[in-house]
């Protein structure tokens, strides 16, 4: 494991625990050149679907782009860090059960949109501004009446 500090490859395992869902395993390892420490985290590698974009491209899935999404979304709201690895785990989950070699980036985004509805209303319509490409502020006022009709 590369140290993302100094660059070493060697380092040692000082701890390793089984996450709570028994999913990946977390290791605390230490640089044996700098001795800084750090985590790192092992999976299984399952074989997620390739993800069509709206233009037709096609990209492997990335679940450090969609938590970057919802990063963003949930900037300066009282949300958890937690939370939104949460939503990312249950999507790929979801994905990976689906049993498809593909799928549309619109299911993706729909996904992390209802995620975001049950979350936080704020981050919610954050992230439909942006997924949404609303032209003007008809359309978003459009959303806000739905969300508060949603919630009633």
């Amino acid at each position: 494991m590369k140290c993302p500090f100094c660059g070493n490859i060697e380092d040692k395992v000082i701890d390793s625990r089984t996450s709570k869902e028994g999913e990946a395993i977390r290791r605390r390892r230490e640089c044996l050149k700098c001795g800084k420490r750090f985590t790192s985290y092992e999976r299984v590698e399952d074989v997620i679907p390739m993800v069509i974009k709206k233009d037709g491209r096609r990209e492997s899935f990335d679940r450090t782009k969609i938590l970057g999404g919802l990063k963003k979304a949930c900037e300066k709201r009282p949300v958890a860090m937690e939370s939104l690895e949460q939503i990312v785990d249950t999507i790929e989950k979801k994905l990976v059960s689906l049993g498809v070699k593909e799928i549309q980036s619109t299911w993706v985004g729909e996904e992390v949109m209802s995620a975001l509805k049950d979350l936080d209303m704020v981050a919610y319509v954050r992230f439909a501004s942006v997924y949404r490409q609303f032209k003007d502020i008809n359309e978003l006022m459009n959303e806000v009446r739905t969300l508060f009709e949603h919630k009633s």
